[in-house]
């Protein structure tokens, strides 16, 4: 349900005029839409003045409405002004301290800031690496008052290599496109930080990204997800609807908000990700990742006797699981008849607790601080096997595999290929129980 606040007179050129709605209107079109269907999820965008500000911030405390979204439209793309200087003021003392998350780019971030004193060195020009897009993020949360913030990073493409900023437009130019990516940062409560990367693209199709973005993730807290899995699965639809986009006009045209329109739980790509942070998926997952088992690998303390009787049984399951991929290649009769086979994805989808199971083992255990390295701990030559660069690399073409053939199955196909993945992945669980652990 929408409650407009303005109309605008624009093209991909530009936006040349702006008529903003009599607040007490927007009032009654929220109480209208509120005391009917209801609230969920509130997605804020172009306001338009500081009274329609003060009239929202008011209905959101009127219908008790406890997760706001705050998209700051300030600037246009095309650099137009959509919010009064006077309104930022009351945007910064009546919306943000209500906000469950704000999702600023840099110049907002600036703009916001300048409303709470000096704002130092945060300009385009100020940020010079992601950890500058960090504390510039944290000082917004913690001056600004809403719970999250995701400063988006689409105005300060960084080198992949290093993430440090691209000094300057001809340094962008200079730069391969394979070689820059963007970062958005996302900070929250008890020192929370997640980093959102993605490929930078060099694309006019950027008309109406941010306001994309808040939408995504609103809808996606909507239905029941936690802010990071929102942002990030929101990041990945916008990522995504900028590379399909078709090219619309002079300046800067949409992207593309119907590239999933063939209804596929996940962005094209990310089916992996989609899969391991589903609620019926991922408890099984963690319990699989941190069994104790696991976890006396990790610390050394895992008897001996356990783990000689694993290493034979892990042959033996190497030895069958070496004949399950050769069925599914015999089973194949040409490469394209892979790419159609469903048994042959079925088959994928059973091994895949292994395979993926074994190199996120590895890499939580080298990352975990309870876990004895090098030569006090029995184990950590086996820990160093599964997240050394050709297992990466496994990890890497099986999930390949997966995700270019993923896409071509229906979705209630992806619910029968998920419940084979969490039979498999009790399966792997079963296999670290037949060994003690103490």
């Amino acid at each position: 349900m929408t409650a407009t606040t303005a109309l605008t007179v624009q093209n991909t050129l530009g936006v040349t005029g702006v008529h903003v709605v009599p607040a007490e209107f927007v009032g009654r079109q929220v109480d209208a839409v509120a005391g009917d269907i209801g609230v969920d999820v509130v997605k804020t965008g172009m306001l338009g003045s500081a009274e329609t500000i003060d009239v929202l911030a008011d209905m959101i405390d009127k219908h008790r409405l406890t997760t706001v979204v705050v998209d700051p439209v300030m600037v246009s793309t095309s650099g137009a002004e959509l919010l009064p200087r006077d309104a930022v003021r009351h945007l910064v003392a009546r919306l943000l301290p209500r906000a469950t998350l704000l999702t600023p780019n840099v110049p907002e971030a600036r703009l916001l800031l300048t409303e709470t004193g000096p704002h130092g060195d945060v300009g385009e020009e100020g940020v010079r690496g992601v950890e500058d897009l960090e504390r510039l993020a944290g000082r917004i949360r913690a001056e600004l008052g809403p719970r999250w913030v995701l400063l988006k990073g689409g105005h300060v493409p960084l080198r992949a290599a290093d993430l440090t900023a691209a000094a300057a437009a001809s340094d962008e130019e200079e730069e391969e496109e394979g070689d820059l990516v963007v970062v958005d940062v996302l900070v929250g409560p008890e020192g929370a930080t997640e980093r959102v990367q993605s490929a930078f693209q060099r694309s006019t199709s950027t008309h109406g990204t941010g306001c994309s973005l808040a939408s995504a993730i609103a809808a996606n807290l909507s239905r029941g997800n936690d802010v990071p899995a929102a942002v990030r699965a929101a990041c990945r639809y916008v990522a995504a609807g900028i590379r399909a986009a078709p090219g619309l006009g002079a300046g800067h045209g949409p992207l593309n908000h119907f590239h999933s329109s063939y209804a596929l739980p996940f962005s094209p790509g990310y089916f992996v990700e989609y899969l391991l942070e589903r609620p019926d998926v991922r408890p099984v997952w963690d319990e699989f990742l941190h069994h104790p088992f696991v976890m006396a690998l990790g610390d050394g303390t895992l008897p001996l006797e356990s783990f000689k009787g694993y290493i034979i049984q892990d042959y033996l399951y190497l030895v069958h699981f070496a004949r399950a991929n050769a069925l599914a290649a015999y089973k194949t009769k040409n490469i394209s008849d892979i790419q159609r086979s469903e048994d042959w994805l079925a088959l994928q989808l059973a091994l895949a607790p292994c395979l993926l199971g074994y190199g996120a083992v590895a890499q939580m255990l080298a990352a975990h601080p309870s876990t004895v390295r090098q030569d006090t701990n029995t184990y950590w030559p086996w820990i160093e096997n599964y997240g050394a660069a050709d297992y990466v690399e496994a990890v890497r073409l099986g999930s390949d595999l997966i995700e270019r053939n993923i896409r071509q199955c229906s979705p209630a196909r992806i619910e029968e290929l998920v419940k084979i993945f969490i039979h498999g992945t009790r399966m792997e669980i079963g296999f670290w129980e037949m060994f003690p652990f103490k």
